[in-house]
């Protein structure tokens, strides 16, 4: 074994590799693979350098290549393979990417001062759900009217329960928003809620990007007030509370 082992050093490090790059799935990132095969290389260094035998059986091809004992042909693939090998390396790391540059990517993207909505203009600062201040008997209403709305339009994506967990969900990059998370409708004001809505993926900024929302254009199908209506629902169902323009002039 002592005599082999600079081949079985190769071959160990071409397992670990192989191992690591097409073994783990989702496949892990390419920093972490170097970081790995880096430390897997030292350590078979590291283990070869330990024994003076391995150590001397290991070198002893090399000395055979670069000493001219080697058969011509192993000569040949060694000393010619080595530079390709290198240049290849090298022109892994410089050549130009085509990809496209990365955005990162905001969750909660700045709504606009204005947009349009059924062809009018909405001034977004200062919008609230003009149903929310309907005495406790409407506002019951208007909450079971919105999650017939929601349920027959909303729950394939954003689930029963409204976890972003509906039949579609996993269709789609990212997949819906998960109302019960308090990083979401608990954080926004109606309005903001209103404006995603009412426009959709279609009506996000460039913020956004690179993950744009599949969610439609809700306006073109479901009246203004349809859409306050889900939104009461949504935040009664998922046990969030709004913020309010008057909380941020607070703060």
């Amino acid at each position: 074994m002592v005599r082999w082992t600079l081949y079985l050093a190769i071959v160990l490090w071409l397992a670990i590799f192989a191992g690591l790059k097409f073994g783990i799935r989702p496949p892990i990132p390419a920093s972490v693979l170097t970081i790995y095969m880096t430390l897997a290389t030292l350590g078979i260094i590291l283990f070869i350098t330990a024994n003076e035998a391995r150590f001397r059986h290991a070198v002893a091809p090399l000395h055979a290549v670069f000493a001219g004992r080697a058969p011509r042909l192993l000569q040949v693939l060694v000393l010619a393979g080595l530079p390709l090998l290198l240049g290849w390396a090298a022109w892994l790391r410089t050549a130009p990417s085509f990809d496209a540059p990365f955005e990162p990517r905001v969750i909660h993207p700045e709504p606009p001062s204005s947009f349009a909505f059924h062809g009018k203009k909405v001034e977004t600062a200062g919008l609230k759900n003009p149903l929310r201040v309907a005495d406790a008997g409407q506002l019951a209403q208007y909450t079971a009217e919105g999650k017939v709305i929601y349920y027959q339009n909303c729950f394939f994506c954003h689930g029963d329960a409204l976890g972003g967990d509906g039949h579609f969900a996993h269709a789609f990059t990212p997949i819906p928003a998960n109302f019960r998370d308090v990083g979401t409708i608990s954080m926004l004001q109606e309005s903001f809620v209103f404006w995603r809505v009412s426009t959709g993926g279609p009506g996000l900024p460039k913020g956004a990007t690179p993950w744009l929302s599949a969610m439609p254009v809700w306006q073109n199908f479901l009246s203004e007030e349809e859409i306050w209506k889900a939104i009461l629902y949504i935040y009664a169902g998922s046990g969030s509370t709004p913020r309010t323009w008057e909380e941020e002039t607070h703060k």
